[in-house]
């Protein structure tokens, strides 16, 4: 049960007043840490702000990296994936047949024009030739006395002795006989040819591949299986496609004199092997809108393998006096390409730049830098036009 109880008038007032200022103190209160609380959120990203950038901040500059734009020679250059293609490919078969006596090589071994491959068993050929020399021989014995007989025969029609048709007769035995002799000499020398296709030799320079039948396996004449594959490396050649708007300016440049190349395979570090342009294809591929060329190279280190997918550069020209930046330096904007050029002062400004060309670690400027101007390579990050700027240390310049 509860009991109210009525104050007086006086002490109602003055509770009212205590109550009332408790609630100012607690305002001032909440009103002071907001305040705190505003400013130190205001104040950490400032500093953020200021120690931003890739190499940190001392002293209010932004630590860079920079390097100097160089003016110098560059080659003028296309690039593409290209594919090592043998310079001859020959598939070995047999023109005769008969059983395999010996393989005279070993799989992917060098071999030279000429050098003896595989043998197979001649005796059967051997025994053909000599029956053609005995043909010869009897042809040969019945053409002589068809002969004479024509010789006697003439004398005899001179005399009057014989008719004409008797001396027709002899003289058409005669001719036959050595029409014969003819035939049997052809034979002879098929015969001989026959046997010198038992004896394969390599058609041409280069490395076999994998041996496709046996020592004591039968072969047959011009079977659709070859014995073996050979590869001629060296050289080689390197079938490439570039776009085809390159085309006029390629063709022009191969009449002033060669088009180098060069060729890594792909995925090395390895030096480049150089070659020379020796093809143009005679027609676009309307389907990729490229043309199709092939570099020859030497080849003589057997770097290059046929079937091996390489790096190619097409030299077109040289730019004798281009200026030249690490391509680091080029960055990407809204209204294009720009670097952040370091003034004397140590403060930076964003320079808006034409980019002719990258190549590898390098980009050729067309436009809007001089040579000797120093950009900004490492920590463009942290930067804005007209800051300051602390050089960590310059990079070496373009090469």
């Amino acid at each position: 049960m509860y009991r109210f109880v009525t104050l007086p008038t006086p002490l109602r007032s003055s509770a009212a007043a205590l109550a009332a200022g408790l609630s100012l103190l607690l305002l001032s209160s909440c009103t002071q840490g907001g305040a705190q609380e505003a400013a130190s959120a205001q104040t950490a990203p400032a500093a953020g702000r200021a120690g931003g950038g890739r190499g940190g901040s001392r002293g209010g500059s932004t630590t860079v990296t920079t390097a100097t734009a160089v003016e110098r020679a560059m080659p003028v250059t296309l690039r593409a994936v290209g594919n090592v293609e043998a310079a001859s490919t020959v598939e070995v078969r047999a023109q005769v047949t008969g059983q395999l006596t010996s393989v005279n090589f070993t799989e992917g071994q060098e071999v030279k024009a000429g050098d003896l491959l595989f043998t197979i068993d001649p005796r059967a050929l051997e025994v053909a030739l000599r029956q053609a020399e005995a043909v010869l021989a009897k042809d040969t014995g019945q053409s002589k006395t068809a002969e004479a007989q024509r010789v006697r025969y003439t004398s005899l029609l001179k005399a009057g002795l014989i008719s004409q048709a008797d001396f027709d007769t002899v003289s058409a035995q005669a001719n036959a006989l050595q029409s014969s002799m003819n035939a049997d000499n052809a034979a002879i020398d098929n015969v001989k040819l026959q046997l010198t296709y038992t004896k394969i030799l390599a058609p041409v320079t280069g490395r076999t591949g994998a041996l496709l039948v046996h020592k004591g396996s039968l072969i047959r004449a011009n079977d659709t299986s070859p014995l073996v594959v050979i590869n001629q490396i060296a050289p080689v050649n390197v079938s490439f496609a570039v776009p085809a708007r390159q085309l006029g300016r390629i063709r022009t440049e191969q009449m002033r004199g060669r088009l180098r190349v060069q060729a890594v395979p792909a995925g090395t570090r390895d030096a480049p092997s150089l070659g020379g342009v020796t093809f143009i294809d005679n027609a676009v591929d309307p389907s990729t809108d490229t043309i199709r060329l092939k570099g020859t190279f030497a080849n003589t280190d057997r770097r290059l393998w046929p079937g091996q997918f390489v790096e190619v550069t097409l030299e077109l020209a040289v730019d004798a006096h281009a200026i030249v930046v690490p391509s680091a330096a080029v960055q990407p904007g809204q209204q294009g390409s720009f670097v952040f050029v370091v003034k004397p002062n140590k403060t930076v400004e964003a320079r808006s730049v034409t980019i002719a060309r990258t190549d590898g670690p390098d980009s050729v400027v067309a436009s809007g830098l001089q040579a000797g101007e120093t950009v900004v390579t490492d920590g463009q990050l942290g930067l804005v036009p007209g800051a300051s700027v602390n050089v960590k240390a310059a990079s070496p310049a373009a090469r």
